[in-house]
């Protein structure tokens, strides 16, 4: 279940800054009307579970601010993170009773949640809502077998530089920026998180994103704040590594 620890927000669907990238993004004013009375904001701080695998899931929603990860409990108990879940990404699937991960908050998110029942019967009677979450889930698919390829494919320096571009991607998209000219956003993950997430050492992560600044892929205000001066850089540092090896 939801955990308690929660807050509303008010917040109406005309100023949300997930607007044109959520489940919601083609919605006509009607439907818009619609959504508004099945929808609840919820908040998490840092470090808390949003739901549970197996747990029955009453809700669905996109992810308005903040970092989730998903994460699986294999049978000897160890853990493996599986995705992450970014600003307009869609969390819970329709028709499907329970969740398939942990969903834990890596820092304070809010949730844009609609009531399960209620959104189910109105995507069946909203093709812009079935059509949009579609490509959504299509996305995810893609983006999932691009996750493959970087934790088994890509030496450390390129799976770092994946997790940056990929974020960089995302915030561009968010702030609805072309990717010409320098990329500026707030890493959302520690470092920790960051080598938790890539099957890496901590001491890896750093020494990494070191070499990184050093060399003027990107700059570093503090540990935090990042700047792409040339996100093709970047991303040809994101390169196939050719022999599939990952540097210690």
């Amino acid at each position: 279940m939801l955990n308690d620890h929660t807050q509303s927000i008010s917040q109406d669907c005309g100023d949300c800054p997930i607007r044109h990238r959520a489940v919601c993004a083609r919605c006509e004013t009607d439907e818009l009307a619609r959504l508004e009375e099945i929808k609840y904001y919820r908040s998490f701080e840092a470090g808390q579970t949003v739901i549970w695998s197996g747990d029955r899931m009453d809700f669905v929603g996109s992810v308005v601010s903040g970092i989730a990860t998903l994460t699986q409990t294999m049978e000897d108990g160890r853990t493996q993170m599986v995705g992450l879940l970014l600003p307009s990404d869609f969390v819970g699937r329709p028709g499907r009773e329970g969740a398939a991960y942990d969903v834990v908050a890596t820092t304070d998110m809010v949730m844009c949640c609609f009531r399960k029942k209620p959104f189910e019967d109105m995507m069946a009677r909203t093709p812009h809502i079935a059509q949009r979450l579609l490509e959504m889930t299509l996305d995810e698919l893609d983006a999932a077998r691009e996750w493959m390829l970087v934790l088994g494919r890509k030496t450390a320096r390129e799976k770092i530089a994946s997790l940056l571009s990929i974020i960089a991607r995302r915030d561009a998209s968010l702030q609805l920026k072309g990717m010409d000219g320098p990329l500026i956003f707030d890493l959302p993950l520690t470092r920790e998180a960051m080598a938790d997430y890539l099957g890496l050492t901590l001491e890896t992560v750093s020494r990494q994103v070191s070499a990184l600044k050093r060399d003027g892929v990107i700059h570093l205000e503090g540990k935090r704040h990042v700047t792409v001066p040339d996100f093709a850089r970047l991303l040809e540092e994101a390169g196939d590594d050719t022999d599939g090896g990952m540097l210690a």
